[in-house]
């Protein structure tokens, strides 16, 4: 058996995938089943309504978590893939990132505390919501796309089962009654931040990386650099978020609550998905003729993803408490919308964004979003829960369908 792994990864380049992949996989299979644990345990003792309360403030961070990135999870990473060997190039891009991310941090806190005090049904949650913010502050810390862009993944898997065992030992020793719901996101928040520290202080101590402050005129080209990729990362939040959204206003937190959890099962293979993608993104950059491989790789996953939720969908609805006979159909619509998500990771982010084609992505997710957003209200009003559904997977359907579209239109003139 050693001699057969041997020789299917007798390459540096195989060996970092495979160490990768099996890196990203631990954390991944750590990551599906803590849910399984965690998930019933808080809907049993603190109920839909206020799991719902907090969905919703996570749900608005969201929008702001993906404008404090700005794209640097995607860019970043492909600029350190390319620049690994020079530390000149690294220390740039770790300065331009940091900086980047600090400003827009201070935007959005300052944005966030004026929506809660102005809105009353977030300021009656008030404590939820504050305690949700700092969660920018570990997402802005946590270097990511550094480890990723380095392909040394070890320390995401580290780093990450970090703030899991936390949160999870904190849910389970602290949260003991409805009353106790608002530790969850300060739990979730400590969690983060200490492991963002904790990654900047690995990032100085091993890879010697330094922050130079830079002239405004650099500030200004990154963000003019990575406004396509931002607006591609920023514009699924449109049909994502304002669907939960729109959940809380037409229906009840108790509903955000029920779908949520429908919806975190099927997220739980929306993060296997982009785990190969993430594994393979520097790599691809490396070597773009691995493309084929990968595709069928991914396909063939996410086919096999779909079939086991279906077909389990007793023991997931039975582990949830989720008692509602239609809770079937909501599984149903969501598991079709993870094959549309797969399609845009494999022709978006590991074929066009890789082959610097990032306006097309761009506008591709920014029509399928702009109809998201337009669909997602009557959508919500007339059929509830399902139309949040249906708007979420059709969506995705229709964004990685239409990169499958143009790949095909790509690939004929090449």
């Amino acid at each position: 058996m050693t001699q057969v792994f041997k020789r299917l990864f007798n390459s540096t380049d195989k060996r970092v995938l495979l160490e990768n992949f099996l890196s990203l996989s631990a954390l991944q299979l750590f990551s599906m089943v803590l849910p399984l644990l965690t998930l019933p345990y808080l809907l049993r003792v603190i109920g839909f309504d206020h799991y719902g309360t907090i969905v919703w403030a996570s749900s608005l961070i969201a929008y702001f978590q993906t404008l404090t990135d700005y794209s640097f999870r995607v860019t970043a990473t492909r600029d350190v893939a390319i620049h690994k060997h020079n530390q000149k190039q690294l220390n740039l891009i770790y300065s331009k990132v940091i900086t980047t991310k600090t400003l827009f941090l201070i935007i959005s806190t300052i944005a966030l505390i004026a929506i809660i005090n102005l809105y009353t049904p977030f300021y009656k949650e008030r404590a939820v919501f504050y305690l949700t913010i700092p969660l920018l502050l570990g997402y802005a810390l946590f270097p990511e796309w550094f480890f990723q862009g380095i392909e040394n993944m070890k320390y995401i898997t580290y780093l990450n089962l970090s703030i899991k065992i936390f949160f999870t030992l904190g849910i389970f020793i602290f949260i003991r009654q409805k009353a106790d719901y608002w530790m969850y996101p300060l739990f979730q928040s400590c969690g983060y931040i200490g492991a963002g520290i904790a990654g900047q202080y690995i990032l100085m101590r091993k890879y010697k990386i330094k922050f130079y402050l830079l002239p405004r005129r650099i500030i200004g080209q990154t963000l003019k650099q990575n406004f396509p990729i931002f607006v591609n990362q920023f514009v699924p939040n449109l049909y994502n978020n304002t669907s939960v959204f729109f959940l809380g206003i037409l229906t009840t937190n108790a509903t955000i609550g029920v779908y949520n959890a429908i919806n975190t099962i099927v997220n739980l293979g929306v993060t296997l998905i982009e785990i190969f993608s993430r594994v393979f993104f520097p790599f691809l950059n490396r070597n773009k003729n691995a493309f084929s491989k990968y595709k069928n790789i991914t396909l063939g996953l996410a086919a096999a993803i779909i079939l086991f939720f279906l077909l389990g969908n007793k023991v997931i609805f039975w582990a949830l408490h989720i008692q509602d006979p239609d809770a079937f159909f909501v599984l149903f619509i969501l598991s079709l919308g993870l094959m549309g998500y797969t399609l845009y990771n494999i022709y978006g982010v590991n074929f066009f964004i890789i082959h610097r084609k990032d306006k097309l992505v761009m506008w591709n997710t920014m029509i399928a979003s702009g109809i998201g957003l337009i669909l997602a209200y009557p959508l919500i009003k007339g059929w509830g829960i399902f139309g949040a559904a249906i708007n979420l997977s059709f969506c995705r359907l229709l964004m990685g369908g239409g990169l499958l579209k143009k790949y095909f239109a790509y690939d004929r003139v090449r």
